[in-house]
């Protein structure tokens, strides 16, 4: 048999060309072979000291107490569950939840009335807040105690007439309960409202625009919006304020009321144990005040949901290049792009004026884009589409209707809040910085207007808002937060959000200025879709490349005026303005 082999290259053959390049490199150990190594933490000998030094502390007070006979250990014990201890105590915790529903519900009041636009109002409030917190509260308990003397009967009438519906004394209407009762609720009410003012000034500007822009009601936009989200500053201070009145129900002992500390008091004048009776009132008061704690971290873990540290970051949740929007049809079509007509309109803020006899009609369904330099009232004018600011002169109309005011003859009649309201529901607006509603979800933030403003049912709506969000590709972000989304996904939620209503007109406010260079795509390609769906769009970019490519029309401003419009490839390639071609010449 002959035996065939094969050449001696193909037997032995060369090395590969990168070996021959320079002598190779030795094997490192494996990973059996490398040591194993321990790390030792540092140590920090101080802080142990401290630890020791604090826990010898404990340990010492403990003994002092719990080892002199001289506290009367075995008279608290004997009288810490005695049947009057605890009447006194029942009526301490009454005193103190009647105080902080009716305080903190007065306060809320005040403090509305504080940040409204009625100067009466304000000033009503903040001379309450004066005269509460100046007058201490034993002298208002006692104020109220001897009202009978003031006045001998209260009467239901019509002021400034004889007309009396009914009449009480003072005396059998107002016991030392009832002054307890209102004593405390009325001082609680002046500090509660600045707590809760704080927490409303607290809340983003953003966030009140963006549920205006949506039309949600005055009542909605306060209970639904503002307040969950002031709730996060308020909390905090707000229990600290119900500690206080649970201590300060003691002086309530002035009105020979028998609440806790009175009652021992009471005990202690008879049979002389004044430090074991003086705990038993003590270790009562540590009891609530825990008590009242672990309901302050219940509370605020309920209002910290979407806040920074809840479940992981906004970087490990997000998935910003993972979902492509989907161009398949929406289960339920746009509304008709609405026709906006801007005539003579001028705007100034005090001495500066934004906008300078700005006219502009842009047909329905058409994309419009305003470029030009910060501060040229590019904004502004989008703001007045949808009368978030007001214009001081000229027309801005929607298919011939106002949307801030009722036209008779050669006068405006501005329009009431909720009038506004529903009429801005038909523009649409996104905004530069989102302005999502951090304490709802994904899925409720785009939700919430139509179940809000237009009554529709709570499911629909959210099979309405799942739609939109499998259209901007975010499907899987309906249970999110705001916070742990990144900053594409946030303005694509927005632009789901501001479509929920259908509106005929769509405004952006520079919907890509807050993002990273690598999110703007991803927000562009949502626009670039709409720009097909037939909804109006009014765009103010910077993004001079986008503009061109979908805009039918480019507006160029400049010192709050409109200098040239025209259809992109005019403007951008042979621009008739002198202002046009240097502003390009630096952008392009």
């Amino acid at each position: 048999m002959t035996t065939l082999l094969a050449p001696p290259e193909l037997r032995h053959p060369a090395p590969p060309l990168a070996a021959k390049a320079g002598p190779i490199a030795k094997a490192g150990p494996t990973v059996q072979d490398r040591p194993e190594r321990r790390i030792v933490p540092a140590r920090y000998p101080g802080r142990t000291a401290a630890t020791v030094l604090g826990a010898l502390i404990i340990l010492g007070v403990a003994v002092s107490v719990f080892g002199n006979p001289r506290w009367g250990w075995p008279v608290f014990a004997q009288w810490f569950f005695t049947e009057p201890v605890l009447v006194g105590l029942g009526r301490t915790l009454l005193l103190t939840a009647v105080g902080t529903v009716l305080g903190s519900l007065l306060g809320t009041v005040l403090a509305l009335a504080r940040v409204s636009g009625s100067k009466l109002l304000a000033g009503v409030s903040w001379s309450y807040i004066w005269l509460f917190r100046s007058v201490p509260l034993i002298v208002l308990l006692l104020l109220l105690n001897n009202l009978g003397y003031l006045y001998e009967t209260i009467s239901l009438r019509v002021p400034f007439t004889s007309l009396t519906f009914a009449s009480w004394s003072t005396t059998t209407l107002i016991g030392p309960f009832a002054a307890a009762v209102i004593g405390l609720s009325l001082n609680q009410a002046a500090f509660s409202s600045e707590i809760i003012r704080g927490g409303i000034l607290s809340v983003d500007h953003g966030q009140r625009e963006a549920a205006a822009a949506l039309g949600l009601p005055r009542r909605r936009q306060v209970f639904d919006i503002i307040l969950p989200q002031a709730m996060r500053s308020i909390l905090p201070a707000a229990f600290n304020e119900i500690i206080n009145l649970a201590k300060n129900t003691s002086v309530v002992y002035i009105l020979a009321l028998p609440e806790l500390f009175y009652t021992v008091q009471v005990i202690y004048r008879r049979n002389l144990d004044v430090v074991p009776l003086l705990m038993v009132a003590t270790v009562w008061y540590l009891i609530i005040l825990t008590a009242l704690s672990a309901v302050q971290q219940r509370v605020e873990r309920r209002f910290a949901r979407g806040a920074i540290g809840e479940g992981k970051s906004s970087r490990s949740r997000s998935t910003a290049h993972s979902a492509k929007v989907n161009t398949a049809p929406l289960s339920w079509p746009f509304a008709r792009g609405g026709t906006v007509s801007i005539e003579h309109v001028s705007k100034s803020f005090g001495e500066v004026q934004v906008l300078q006899d700005v006219s502009l009609s842009l047909p329905s369904g058409s994309v419009t884009a305003i470029i030009g330099q910060s501060g040229s009232g590019k904004s502004t004018l989008l703001r007045l589409i949808n009368h978030l600011e007001r214009v001081d002169g000229g027309l801005i109309t929607i298919d011939g209707d106002l949307i801030g005011y009722r036209a008779q003859g050669d006068l405006l009649h501005e329009l009431k809040e909720p009038e506004i309201l529903r009429r801005r529901t038909g523009v649409g607006m996104v905004f530069q910085s989102f302005n999502l509603f951090k304490h709802l979800t994904v899925l409720d933030n785009i939700a919430a207007a139509p179940v809000w403003v237009r009554s529709t049912p709570r499911a629909e709506a959210e099979a309405q808002a799942r739609d939109l969000l499998a259209r901007v590709g975010l499907s899987d972000k309906a249970e999110a937060y705001p916070r742990q989304l990144s900053g594409g996904q946030q303005q694509r939620v927005a632009i789901a959000r501001a479509l929920a209503l259908r509106p005929k007109v769509l405004l952006f406010d520079e919907p890509t200025s807050a993002l990273d260079p690598e999110l703007v795509g991803e927000v562009l390609d949502v626009i670039k879709e709409l720009a097909r769906s037939g909804t109006t769009l009014v765009i103010v970019t910077h993004e001079m490349g986008f503009a061109r490519e979908v805009a039918d029309t480019v507006v160029f401003m400049d010192q709050g005026r409109i200098v040239e419009a025209g259809p992109p490839e005019q403007i951008f390639t042979h621009p008739r303005q002198p202002r046009t071609a240097e502003f390009l010449s630096k952008v392009l």
